[in-house]
């Protein structure tokens, strides 16, 4: 944060860069949207995005009628988020480099990666706003997904607010033929094992009890619909602030009053978005389970391949919240951040109840991944929010100025970490090196009280864009 300010106040343009102002010039800027309740919130693994930074979250008093929904607040890869898959294996069943090896492959070849990728996930434009409106339920019925997947995602896997007429016929189209895939960027499937375990209790509740456990993480979003809902948004909602009067401090901030039409349609195609991206990890995890099926030559359901969740970290969501001794309805924009409810909270799953929502918090290639809980304390500082990964130390362009791309992939070779990568030389802005590091901003977490950790996961193959 330190840096960010110094360059755009000191260094040259080209540490500066173009396209963000600071990161904590970006939170006082949402501090002065109209209708915020509370303050404009900063996780520890906040770095600068676009209009809202990235790692801020903001809650806005959905019975205040100036107060505004931002596409900036959400991001432009609406319901990015990550799900956690277990198996019954052990680091033992995939300890050689051959397994290793054979499952990196297996992926790959299941699971499309990179820019523009499409998928062999069938679905015609028909069907497609069926998927928009009922989300997990869509890929459940087509067989993609198992019913009790639904139980373990975040809203069920579905957003109840969703409006495919409320969606591009661009947005769709560009959507169409990416069900199933990664995308490049950041986003990954990766298989890790059970390294250290915190909260035995949570843990075992989360059938991820056992040291040497494997696992499947997924993180990606909604590909290029969610990009299209949000690029169509920006254009409506300038016209709608000229109209409303709204002044911003920062014309990246663009939004609309929740109660106009505009506002409305956002949140709408938004959340068919979300839904979109749901069934884009369901899809994926179905091809997960197909990869190890032909590795080990055993069921999913008899290598105990259970969801343990599935959480977003870019989405805006209506949600009850007590402020000031009063309970009130608002929405909150997370950016590049986490819901983290509490044990006994009425929205999240049964079989969790008692120990509170998992959390999902993925680390930068080659470096560890977290399962968290949330906590009472962060229902009631942050609006039941916590971080989302570790948060960019360095921008990609500085990445791909600055590091080597068959360093990096030695050293993940060195670790004994399989890789398979659409674009090698990309992998630079995913290095560990152009990141922060997840363990200290997990541990601010912990230390502020607004999520406990559970288990913490070591990487052993990875497939990326």
């Amino acid at each position: 944060l330190v840096q960010e300010l110094r360059d755009s106040c000191c260094g040259p343009q080209s540490q500066a860069g173009a396209s963000f102002i600071p990161a904590l010039r970006q939170a006082a800027n949402v501090a002065a949207l109209p209708g915020i309740v509370g303050a404009s919130l900063a996780m520890p693994d906040v770095h600068s995005g676009y209009g809202f930074c990235i790692g801020n979250v903001a809650a806005f008093d959905m019975d205040d009628p100036s107060a505004i929904i931002s596409p900036g607040g959400v991001g432009f890869d609406i319901n990015c988020g990550v799900r956690l898959i277990r198996t019954n294996l052990s680091e033992a069943d995939v300890g050689s480099h051959d397994v290793r090896e054979k499952l990196a492959e297996a992926l790959f070849k299941n699971i499309p990666v990179g820019v523009g990728a499409g998928g062999d996930i069938p679905c015609t434009m028909q069907e497609l706003d069926r998927l928009l409106s009922n989300g997990v339920d869509w890929a459940i019925e087509k067989g993609f997904a198992w019913k009790e997947d639904k139980e373990h995602c975040e809203e069920e896997g579905r957003m109840d607010t969703a409006d495919p007429k409320c969606v591009s016929y661009r947005a769709k189209k560009r959507g169409l033929k990416q069900l199933g895939t990664l995308g490049a960027g950041n986003h990954y499937a990766e298989i890790q094992v059970v390294d250290e375990i915190y909260h035995p209790e949570a843990a075992k509740t989360m059938g991820i009890g056992k040291v040497g456990q494997v696992c499947i993480m997924i993180h990606t979003g909604s590909r290029g619909l969610g990009h299209q809902v949000a690029t169509d948004a920006l254009t409506v909602m300038e016209r709608a602030m000229a109209r409303d009067n709204i002044a911003l401090n920062d014309r990246q901030l663009s939004c609309a009053r929740i109660i106009s039409r505009e506002g409305k349609e956002y949140l709408a195609a938004m959340s068919c978005a979300a839904n979109f991206a749901w069934v884009n990890r369901s899809c994926i995890t179905f091809l997960t389970r197909k990869a190890f099926s032909e590795v080990f030559d055993r069921t999913p359901d008899d290598m105990d391949m259970h969801l343990v969740y599935d959480v977003c970290h870019n989405i805006a969501k209506v949600e009850k919240h007590v402020v000031d001794g009063v309970e009130r309805t608002l929405l909150v924009h997370r950016k590049g951040s986490t819901r983290a409810f509490p044990p006994h909270h009425p929205s999240i799953p049964k079989d969790y109840q008692s120990i509170g929502q998992p959390v999902l918090i993925g680390g930068t290639m080659g470096t560890c991944s977290y399962v968290l809980v949330g906590t009472e304390r962060g229902m009631t500082e942050t609006f039941g929010s916590t971080c989302h990964g570790a948060g960019r130390a360095l921008s990609r362009n500085q990445s791909r100025k600055t590091l080597d791309h068959d360093k990096v992939l030695k050293q993940l070779h060195d670790k004994g970490i399989s890789i398979r990568v659409a674009s090698p030389k990309l992998v630079m802005e995913e290095a560990p090196e152009s990141y922060k590091d997840v363990c200290d901003v997990i541990q601010t977490c912990q230390d502020a009280g607004i999520s406990e950790k559970v288990v913490k996961l070591r990487p052993i193959a990875v497939i990326k864009g």
